[in-house]
């Protein structure tokens, strides 16, 4: 092949284009737990199975310069009738590094990608923390972090609530 045939992004001295993109977990640490057990000790004496409440939240922001934590909190509320039997809250969280990803698949990755990674953490926190209160482990369902992440994304299209600055 001749030099003129050639790739023109293979000839010497040209830009090899954008910066490889390049994701790393730092840490993964407890930022927040929290036990209620406000009826206790009478609590330990029911009988009856508690309703058990999940809340599963996520978040995601830049704190430096490609520095990034993700925060997945989970709350369980457990109610015997009208009584809250315990009430108990991880927020596990991760400092991740990211570069070199373009901004459209940014939101993605703190959405669903970081969440999935940290959930088997707050999972594990909430079973512990349940267990050491006295009552049997909860063992939480999997999640589908992309799930939640398409519903937020079609609510925002659809024109679910917006906040607006004044200038």
């Amino acid at each position: 092949m001749s030099d003129q045939m050639r790739d023109p992004t293979q000839a010497a001295g040209a830009d090899p284009g954008p910066a490889q993109a390049s994701f790393q977990i730092e840490k993964i640490y407890i930022k927040d737990l929290s036990l209620e057990v406000p009826n206790a000790p009478q609590v330990f004496m029911q009988a009856e199975n508690p309703q058990l409440e999940i809340q599963v939240r996520n978040e995601g922001s830049q704190f430096a310069e490609a520095l990034f934590e993700v925060v997945v909190t989970v709350t369980v509320t457990a109610r015997s009738g009208d009584k809250t039997v315990f009430l108990a809250e991880a927020a596990q969280a991760g400092i991740f590094t990211v570069r070199g990803v373009p901004p459209e698949d940014l939101e993605p990755l703190l959405g669903i990608g970081c969440p999935t990674i940290l959930y088997p953490y707050v999972r594990e926190a909430i079973s512990d923390l349940v267990t050491r209160a006295g009552f049997p482990a909860v063992v939480l369902a999997p999640v589908s972090f992309e799930q939640i992440y398409l519903e937020r994304r079609q609510q925002a299209a659809a024109g679910g609530p917006k906040i607006e600055l004044a200038n």
